[in-house]
């Protein structure tokens, strides 16, 4: 293991999950590493692991209720980040998110990265997510060629994605490497059995128990599921529904017309909602009472919940978008779904749950967690992002 390279994790303020995941393994690998973040991204961990320092540039904004205040609080952190970046000792600054001034942060924040002389990587989770939020622009577009030119390596998670960055974006191949999304390991999980989990919930022996999890967002397909388990109820399959997560600001539109879904639905007693931010130690809760995770997006580079799921042993069925192709097994960690349309997400979901896998779903739920951790680990990760790191220290810009 070589040690000497020094880095700064730019989290963006945001999934703290992937950032403490990643920043605990290069930090096993020897790699000094400052985490910048928030209230949010902290954690004891990163305060006690030798080769991280912990920077909290922002208070959260879950403790500011004052948009004036809010708006402060984000201009200061973009100042203390500037000032940081400017005496900072490591050599490479790595993005894995934007922050809220995203056009900001990939045009004008960039070219002072690179005045100071800074080697720059950037995790890209979604290649262009104005596409996959059916919002895209040519502005939008224009400032992610930006600031994908400015970098000297780009991680992506699929070779799909690779394609997409190669092709829409003229990034040479040999600058992006491909990382397989790793498990989480952020969140507790403790003794809580499944059948625990489900009488917590109020859920009786014998319900089938539905699961949508994340953040609610119009690409997300949620109404889709909705009309989905209207027809698996129909067809006399006992189940529930589940929808933990909290609106995201931009999608209250969108959340009035799940809302309004919800209130009329034929079945909406057999629907438990749990709309709002669901901490890391409450996660277990759900995912443990679920028999399957239901992921309806209409559009999707990857997503992370697929791998929370996994890492509960929790299957999951999913339309057939972006790369979950590439990460369920059919029979073995879930089923695929033809499409997001109600009807095929019914008929995956009814083929689930005539399966061997929700049958003997006690003792897959291991497989699955073994499954996982064996393809996606962080250890791997790791090693991928320093070599990475290495050829950009050593001038091998790519």
């Amino acid at each position: 293991m070589s040690g000497g390279i020094k880095a700064g994790l730019l989290t963006g303020c945001q999934d703290r999950p992937y950032a403490f995941g990643l920043a605990m393994a290069l930090a096993s690998k020897g790699v000094c590493l400052d985490v910048i973040g928030n209230d949010d991204i902290d954690s004891p961990e990163l305060h006690r692991t030798p080769n991280l320092k912990f920077l909290n540039l922002m208070r959260s904004r879950r403790q500011i209720s004052s948009q004036a205040v809010r708006l402060l609080n984000l201009l200061a952190y973009y100042g203390r980040l500037i000032r940081y970046t400017a005496g900072a000792d490591p050599e490479i600054l790595h993005i894995l998110w934007n922050g809220k001034l995203e056009l900001f942060d990939r045009t004008a924040l960039m070219l002072y990265f690179r005045v100071l002389g800074k080697k720059i990587a950037i995790t890209a989770h979604n290649v262009n997510q104005g596409r996959r939020d059916s919002n895209d622009s040519l502005l939008n577009r224009l400032t992610l060629k930006v600031q994908y030119r400015l970098c000297g390596h780009i991680f992506v998670h699929t070779e799909k994605m690779k394609r997409e960055l190669c092709q829409d974006f003229g990034v040479r191949e040999r600058a992006v490497t491909v990382l397989r999304h790793p498990i989480n390991n952020a969140f507790p999980d403790t003794d809580l059995t499944p059948a625990d989990a489900k009488r917590r919930l109020g859920i009786k022996n014998g319900e089938k128990t539905i699961l949508f999890f994340g953040r609610l967002r119009p690409y997300k397909g949620v109404e889709y599921l909705l009309d989905a388990f209207e027809r698996v109820s129909a067809n006399g399959v006992n189940c529930r529904l589940i929808i933990a997560g909290e609106s995201k600001k931009g999608s209250e539109e969108y959340f009035e017309e799940i809302h309004r879904r919800i209130i009329s639905h034929p079945n909406r007693e057999g629907i438990i909602q749990k709309i709002e931010f669901i901490p890391d130690d409450e996660a277990e809760l759900y995912l443990k009472a679920a028999d399957v995770l239901v992921l309806p997006y209409k559009e999707i580079f990857q997503s992370g919940v697929l791998f929370l799921a996994y890492s509960f042993g929790l299957p999951v069925v999913a339309a057939d978008v972006g790369s979950f192709r590439e990460e369920i097994i059919e029979g073995k960690t879930g089923f695929m779904s033809r499409s997001c349309e109600p009807a095929d997400l019914a008929t995956a979901l009814q083929v689930y749950f005539q399966s061997d896998l929700y049958k003997d779903l006690d003792a897959r739920r291991r497989e699955i967690r073994d499954y996982a951790f064996a393809q996606h680990s962080w250890d791997a990760v790791a090693e991928l992002t320093r070599s990475a790191y290495e050829g950009l220290v050593k001038g091998n810009r790519s």
